[in-house]
């Protein structure tokens, strides 16, 4: 079933409710929508409603993707780019290797399968992460370290993901080391590009207009502008909505903005962002309860503790590399980035966009949805426990709750 208008309304109800419910017993938003969108299924007469890949990313990713990028200060992100850059590019290769390692090893699969399902669950989703940090108030250096990350590890898995699975198209020919340097190169800067032209033209039009309303839905071209041109020169849409929208939210403020106008534009993004949010965690949910995967515990377990594993590989021993020096993570900051790695929509979406006939396609995806599910429910119901654990030994600034002054 398609997401109708009248779908669109009962999901919004759905996810109304559950954050209202959510809140009064202090869990996460995303932790209710997506059991809200279980209990959903439950009802007589149901909505069954897909959730594909097209819907992810032509209609929900580049609203979220853009609205996330708006609120990195980059004077703050630039002291720690270089850390981010080697975790969100080193860090899901080695990330993805781990994992395909594991499931090879341990649960004999194929190597193909093995490395496609290693490159779309290697990436952390801003999608889930910026959702859940927003959601507990964590602020300064980790939510800036833990938000930057998932946002530009996206691109890395994303490009992985389509690396890999190239290889099981008719005639492939691997390119060499330095053939794909330069294809990873030309995407890159492309697509960094197509982000810092949309954004010129965005301040070119609203110059030209006074008007805040016009100014706030040219932003909305911002996003929506970006990730098409890129995808229509097959670069990287994500890549250049991060672009444009760091661009766009450092930037000095726009004519046709005052500096309250520059706030409401902000509060305009992030009511976007929760309504987009609340609709993409219920239908999770909905298609969750709909997976078969606990047919297979002993994978479902196995997978769960790969992924954990890669997960903590990568981040601990790249963060050993900055010890000491101007970049150096501090060891609580580095159990949050572990354990606040949640996976979510963007892992499903590459799954279910898999092509008809692949290997082990049905196993990839059910697994991958059971991955999902325990990175929301599991790790977002226990990653504010242990926020307050380390309390004692953070800084006021990324204390939850603290706002920077």
């Amino acid at each position: 079933m398609s997401l109708t208008i009248t779908n669109l309304e009962l999901l919004l109800v759905v996810a109304a409710v559950a954050s209202i419910l959510g809140r009064r017993i202090r869990i996460p938003d995303s932790v209710a929508l997506v059991l809200a969108g279980a209990l959903l299924t439950l009802l007589p007469y149901a909505p069954r409603i897909h959730l594909t890949k097209d819907l992810i990313f032509g209609v929900f990713l580049p609203p979220l993707v853009f609205e996330g990028a708006l609120s990195i200060p980059w004077k703050k992100m630039e002291r720690d780019l270089f850390p981010v850059l080697m975790l969100a590019s080193v860090g899901v290769v080695l990330s993805m290797g781990i994992t395909a390692a594991g499931m090879h090893w341990i649960l004999h699969w194929q190597w193909l399968p093995a490395m496609t399902f290693g490159a779309l669950i290697a990436t952390t989703d801003p999608v889930a992460v910026i959702a859940l940090f927003k959601n507990l108030g964590v602020q300064g250096r980790l939510r800036l370290l833990v938000e930057s990350e998932s946002l530009f590890n996206d691109v890395a898995g994303v490009v992985l993901f389509g690396l890999v699975l190239s290889m099981s198209e008719p005639g492939f020919r691997p390119n060499g080391f330095l053939g794909l340097s330069w294809q990873i190169l030309v995407l890159g800067v492309g697509s960094v590009l197509c982000g810092f032209f949309v954004s010129w033209v965005i301040h070119l039009m609203v110059r030209r207009s006074e008007d805040r309303m016009v100014s706030n839905l040219l932003t909305f071209v911002a996003a929506f502008g970006s990730f098409t041109l890129a995808d229509s020169f097959h670069l990287s849409g994500i890549l250049a909505c991060v672009v444009t929208g760091i661009t766009i939210g450092n930037s000095r403020p726009f004519p046709g903005f005052s500096r309250e106008g520059r706030d409401a534009m902000v509060a305009l993004w992030e009511t976007v962002a929760f309504l987009i949010n609340s609709v993409i965690f219920v239908l999770i949910g909905i298609r969750i309860s709909h997976e078969k995967f606990l047919s297979d515990g002993v994978t479902v377990l196995v997978g769960i503790a790969v992924v954990l594993l890669s997960r903590a590989g990568t981040v601990y021993s790249i963060s050993g590399l900055f010890r000491g020096g101007k970049w150096s993570i501090p060891l609580r900051f580095q159990h949050i980035l572990f354990w606040g790695g949640i996976r979510g929509p963007i892992a499903l979406a590459l799954s279910l966009g898999l092509p008809e006939g692949f290997p082990s396609k049905n196993e990839i995806v059910s697994l991958t949805f059971a991955i999902v599910a325990f990175s929301i429910v599991v790790q977002g119901l226990t990653i504010g426990p242990a926020l307050k654990k380390l309390e004692p030994a953070s800084g006021s600034e990324d204390l939850p709750g603290k706002r920077e002054g």
